[in-house]
């Protein structure tokens, strides 16, 4: 198979960043990463002009940081609750999962990849927990999420029983 060097111009999951030379297969870079101006070829002459290539991919990379860093700050300030609702006996109906943790922090104004919140296990019991949120590959926050019974349900059946008597 015939393989080419290219310089890629933006980030590319799975091949590299901007100003990554990097070896693909030539009908990809031909018919693909060239023509949508997601790369160029390594000639001699680009490969020249790769230091202004690494700069701004320096740049950027110091600004994904720095937002990341706030954004953490944000999200560690946040102490959500979440309620369930319990049965007889106190046995609790379904959970807390990464989505529902996603949407409380969308509606207070932080978007984020809901791939970001690391929540091993749906949260089942009341209390507090604390669920990781990598938001950079050098920035990792903790959430403390609070999670309350709702304790209205058990009640409301007693209630129905003692009124028949």
């Amino acid at each position: 198979m015939a393989t080419t060097e290219v310089i890629l111009r933006e980030k590319i999951t799975g091949l590299g960043s901007e100003a990554d030379v990097v070896k693909v297969k030539a009908g990809y870079a031909r018919n693909y990463l060239i023509p949508k101006g997601k790369a160029f070829e390594a000639t001699k002459g680009n490969l020249r002009n790769l230091e202004s290539l690494q700069a701004k991919r320096a740049q950027r990379e110091t600004e994904e940081l720095a937002e990341a860093q706030e954004l953490a700050g944000k999200i560690s300030r946040l102490k959500p609750k979440f309620t369930l609702e319990t049965g007889q006996g106190g046995k609790a109906f379904g959970s807390i999962t990464s989505m529902d943790i996603h949407k409380e922090l969308e509606d207070k104004g932080i978007s984020l990849e809901r791939t970001a919140i690391k929540l091993d296990k749906p949260l089942k019991r009341s209390g507090k927990s604390d669920v990781e949120i990598k938001l950079h590959a050098e920035v990792t926050t903790t959430l403390t999420v609070t999670v309350e019974t709702d304790e209205t349900s058990a009640p409301a059946k007693e209630d129905g029983s003692s009124s028949a008597s």
